[in-house]
C-alpha cells in the first residue's frame, strides 16, 4: 500500500508562473467521490493512470496508482461523477529539494490556483514560497474529488 502525504494551500500572487520549471495540462474525474475511496481517472499529457485513494487522515491518506492507455481513459471520462476537471499544473522546485505543484483550474473552477507539495512524512519542514498562502489541508472543499462536482 502506498501513502500520500500531501499538504495543501491557496495561493497569494502569480509568481509561481515565473518560477516553475515545466507546465502540463491534466484532464480528471472520478469515477467514485466517496471519501472513504476515491477513484479517479486522469490524463496528463500523453499518459494516463487510474488512482485510488482512502479517505484522508489530515495530510496522510493511502493511495495507489495504476498506467493506463490514454484511449482508455478517455472512453471511461463520461462515465465520471460530476464533471471533468480541466487545469494546468505548473512545478516549482524548492531550495530544500522538494517540488510545488500549482494546479491552475480551468472553465467553471477558474480562477482557483492551489498549491500542493508532497512530504516523505507528515513531520518535515519545509520552506513556503512567497506564493504560497493559506493553509487548506483539511478543507474537503478543497479537494479535487469535490471540486468536480462544481466542474
Amino acid at each position: 500500500m502506498g501513502k500520500e502525504i500531501e499538504r495543501k494551500f491557496l495561493i497569494n500572487d502569480s509568481s509561481y508562473k515565473e518560477l516553475a520549471e515545466s507546465s502540463i495540462r491534466i484532464r480528471q474525474g472520478y469515477l467514485n467521490r466517496d471519501p472513504d475511496r476515491t477513484v479517479r481517472v486522469r490524463i496528463i499529457g500523453d499518459k494516463a493512470c487510474i488512482t485510488i485513494k482512502g479517505r484522508n487522515h489530515g495530510a496522510v491518506r493511502d493511495e495507489w496508482e495504476f498506467e493506463i492507455d490514454p484511449a482508455k481513459a478517455v472512453e471511461m471520462l463520461p462515465l465520471c461523477e460530476g464533471g471533468i476537471i480541466d487545469k494546468t499544473r505548473y512545478y516549482v522546485g524548492a531550495s530544500d529539494g522538494l517540488c510545488w505543484e500549482v494546479d491552475e483550474f480551468h472553465g467553471r473552477l477558474a480562477p482557483l490556483v492551489v498549491a500542493e507539495i508532497e512530504l516523505p512524512s507528515p513531520e518535515t519542514e519545509f520552506t513556503r514560497p512567497r506564493f504560497v498562502g493559506k493553509e487548506v489541508t483539511d478543507n474537503p472543499a478543497y479537494f479535487n474529488s469535490s471540486l468536480s462536482a462544481q466542474a
